[in-house]
């Protein structure tokens, strides 16, 4: 029988107790260099993750918003601009076209990867498009052949909103090695995340590349020299140290994301819910595992009950907020988002979590729905 104790939906402590003494060792060596800011360690972050993804170029940036909007910056979207983008994301996502002057056009997604639909993006191009931005929702990659394809064909750029994907693979190459650019989250609920904010790009032009750095660091192209305005957008000393070591250790820390994917599949099979489909080609990272069933609050009502950590993501698309009414979207717009809102919750997955905290999971959705 499963434990009765409550299960959290992240737990760090275990981690961060295996890697402190090697993280505070490299602190100390920083600090000993007076190196804080863009020092040694970001820029081996940089080349080491660049190298992983299988970019050209990585941008150490100060958190995954930043890295979206500098993106859209150096990509020359602004106003009057249109940008089509999903409902079934994080706000960021549609905040940022909005904060450079242009307007995010949703459209709705797939019912089993939550993914935007490039069936419905062909659909929504027009001449003022100028990019497409895809998530990559939960760790499941997007389509992004179809969605390189359409971009190719009008002309139109295409940043990859990667924040909850690190090292999910869309066909044989990493997500963020793709589009213009690649943008990735490493807040601490992250497949790769830090102990603080954190973010970073990736591309292969070099163009954007320079652009980009400028950007970051207030529109400065040498010191005290402008050329634009920019921002103060920096990764910092102490959390580039701590990716560095977490990323020698991604694809084990991957692995363990599938096996409790796995042993969620094998436990749930048979019950009244979706479980999460994998990509027919590339790989899912498990940020989230999120399943779907009609029976979702009643599930929710167990897990507040059993205190088992759970996260609703989303209880609304993003084309239904108030901050988006001027846009003019109506319930029943995107039916596939809307649909999902009310269908899905987010069960715990995390290194370190044990088999029998799954189990402890499992049995609490077989009691509440079974």
């Amino acid at each position: 029988m499963a434990s009765k104790k409550p299960v959290p939906m992240l737990d760090l402590s275990g981690e961060f107790e295996e890697l402190k003494a090697e993280w505070y060792s490299l602190i100390d060596k920083a600090g000993k260099k007076g190196a804080f800011i863009l020092g040694d360690n970001v820029t081996r972050f940089e080349k080491e993750s660049a190298r992983y993804i299988g970019a050209k170029h990585a941008i150490g940036v100060a958190n995954g918003t930043d890295a979206l909007q500098l993106s859209l910056r150096a990509l020359g979207i602004g106003k009057g601009d249109r940008v089509i983008t999903t409902p079934w994301t994080f706000f960021a996502t549609a905040e940022v076209i909005s904060e450079v002057g242009a307007t995010p056009v949703f459209v709705d997604i797939e019912p089993g990867s939550f993914c935007i639909d490039p069936e419905q993006i062909k659909k929504k191009i027009t001449k003022t498009t100028k990019a497409i931005m895809p998530v990559h929702i939960f760790g499941h990659p997007a389509n992004m052949d179809a969605i390189s394809a359409l971009a190719e064909e009008h002309g139109l750029a295409l940043i990859e909103d990667a924040a909850q994907a690190f090292g999910a693979k869309a066909g044989r190459q990493r997500v963020g090695g793709i589009g213009d650019t690649g943008c990735f989250s490493f807040y601490p609920t992250k497949v790769l995340g830090c102990y603080g904010d954190g973010g970073l790009i990736t591309t292969n032009s070099d163009e954007l590349n320079d652009h980009i750095r400028r950007l970051r660091n207030h529109g400065a192209s040498a010191p005290f020299m402008h050329e634009e305005i920019g921002y103060n957008s920096r990764l910092d000393e102490v959390q580039a140290a701590l990716l560095r070591l977490k990323l020698k250790g991604m694809n084990m820390m991957l692995d363990v994301r599938q096996r409790i994917a796995d042993y969620y599949d094998e436990q749930l099979d048979g019950l009244d819910l979706t479980t999460p489909p994998r990509p027919a080609k590339g790989r899912h990272a498990f940020n989230l595992y999120t399943i779907r069933s009609y029976q979702r609050d009643a599930i929710r009502e167990a897990f507040e009950e059993q205190k088992i950590g759970h996260s609703i993501c989303y209880p609304a698309p993003l084309h239904l907020q108030k901050v988006y009414e001027n846009l003019k979207y109506k319930s029943g717009s995107l039916p596939v988002a809307e649909q999902a809102s009310e269908e899905v919750i987010s069960l715990p997955i995390y290194h370190g979590m044990s088999q029998q905290q799954a189990a402890r999971v499992c049995e609490v959705i077989r009691e509440a729905i079974g």
